[in-house]
């Protein structure tokens, strides 16, 4: 592809938070409002530099995070498209104000030395190093695949580990329906899981092991158990992205949904979710009742399609691009295609052909996003070290959340035949 866009410069060093009085005002009112209760277990000794790691479900996780670590300075790993602000007429960069808040980009499910070397200076200043190593919004409000490279990173840094655990932020604004829907109180764990001496004495494996038992949470479930409803009407509308194949007659793609209702257009079943975020059938037999043991079904029929090694989706796709932070440039429509060998995304546009090629060892997972930016529907982003390019499928019946568990389920193959 002939283009010359200049690229996000990741060498920067990260900058020590300022404008922090900024930061408070538009944290704590926010935290206020949802009366969110922070408990903090073994954190009494616990000084910076430490490792902050954060489960991640809607955009108020940043403002718990930063009231969780008052009155410290942080820095927070964020996605590139984080420094690209939506306007009117296009995208304006915000960058600079995100590096002066202390936030260090990378981009998403890329295996990055460069980032090593960033969070270490972080811990040299004497501040916490923030990560939500999930990469992603959870999809169904339950703990996503998290890389074996945590628990390594984590040994170089040397530094205290600690945990950030947070519910109701979920099913409060959910993925697949964004818009707040005022639950209170939410909650959130902040808990010590090793400290610099216990660091040096655990393996690499014994680490992951920890982190990874620690990050185990259900959104749906702790709303139940705290009896908190949600009387939204529309609190279903847009499940059916993430659960869009039907348990009543296996059809793909035809789920829909709208108010507090889903359906299946190929049978005509329909489920109800309550207030309670609980499903029940309208008439016949409730397959399943809480919502993640669907996305789990879903997950299972994935892992059967791989272990056969029939698992195959191709479908015509817009390509944007983001080499930097100034904005999403239009690179053409090309053709992509994910199945047993990984993701393959290939076209042409004002710039010339084009073509990434993402093998099944190289994604451990990635990143979807569902109706983004309000503009051409639900994506696929796939990232280099110095491009992501976001694939639009259209004119095809898919799922990006397939895609998403597809990944998952390919690496975890791969690995079991290795």
């Amino acid at each position: 592809m002939n283009e010359s866009f200049p690229r996000f410069d990741m060498l920067a060093h990260p900058k020590r938070q300022r404008l922090l009085p900024l930061a408070w005002a538009i944290s704590f009112p926010a935290v206020w409002k949802h009366k969110t209760k922070i408990t903090k277990v073994n954190m009494d000794s616990v000084k910076p530099p430490y490792i902050l790691l954060c489960n991640h479900n809607a955009f108020l996780d940043f403002k718990v995070t930063t009231a969780a670590v008052f009155p410290h300075r942080a820095n927070y790993v964020v996605a590139i498209d984080g420094c690209t602000s939506p306007t009117k007429t296009g995208f304006s960069s915000r960058e600079w104000l995100l590096r002066v808040v202390g936030c260090i980009c990378k981009r998403k499910f890329t295996n990055d030395a460069i980032l090593v070397r960033q969070l270490a200076r972080v811990a040299k200043n004497g501040d916490i190093s923030v990560l939500y190593p999930e990469a992603r919004y959870s999809l169904c409000g339950t703990n996503a695949v998290l890389p074996d490279s945590l628990g390594k990173l984590c040994k170089l840094l040397r530094v205290p580990v600690v945990t950030l655990i947070m519910h109701g932020h979920h099913v409060n604004a959910p993925v697949w329906n964004l818009p707040e829907r005022g639950v209170k109180p939410t909650e959130a764990e902040m808990t010590l899981l090793f400290s610099a001496e216990d660091l040096a004495a655990a393996s690499v494996e014994d680490v992951n092991a920890a982190i990874n038992k620690a990050f185990v949470y259900d959104d749906f479930a702790w709303q139940k158990e705290r009896g908190i409803r949600i009387s939204c009407k529309n609190r279903a509308e847009g499940l059916h992205k993430v659960l869009y194949q039907c348990p009543h007659c296996n059809a793909e793609y035809k789920m829909e949904s709208s108010g507090a209702e889903l359906h299946c257009t190929a049978c005509g079943k329909r489920w109800t979710m309550d207030e309670l975020g609980v499903l029940q059938a309208n008439s016949g037999t409730t397959e399943f009742s809480h919502i993640p043991d669907w996305y789990e079904w879903e997950r299972a029929n994935v892992r059967r399609a791989v272990e056969s090694g029939t698992y195959s989706i191709t479908c015509p796709v817009r390509v944007d691009s983001l080499p930097n932070a100034c904005g999403y440039i239009p690179i053409g429509e090309g053709t992509l295609t994910h199945n047993m060998d990984g993701f393959m995304v290939r076209g042409s546009g004002p710039y010339g052909e084009f073509e990434m090629i993402k093998p099944v060892p190289s994604l451990y997972s990635c990143h979807i996003e569902l109706d983004y930016l309000g503009k051409y529907g639900d994506c696929v982003d796939l990232n280099t070290l110095e491009n992501t390019w976001y694939c639009y499928p259209h004119d095809c019946e898919f799922a990006v959340v397939k895609m998403a568990l597809a990944t998952e389920e390919l690496f975890s193959h791969f690995h079991r035949k290795a």
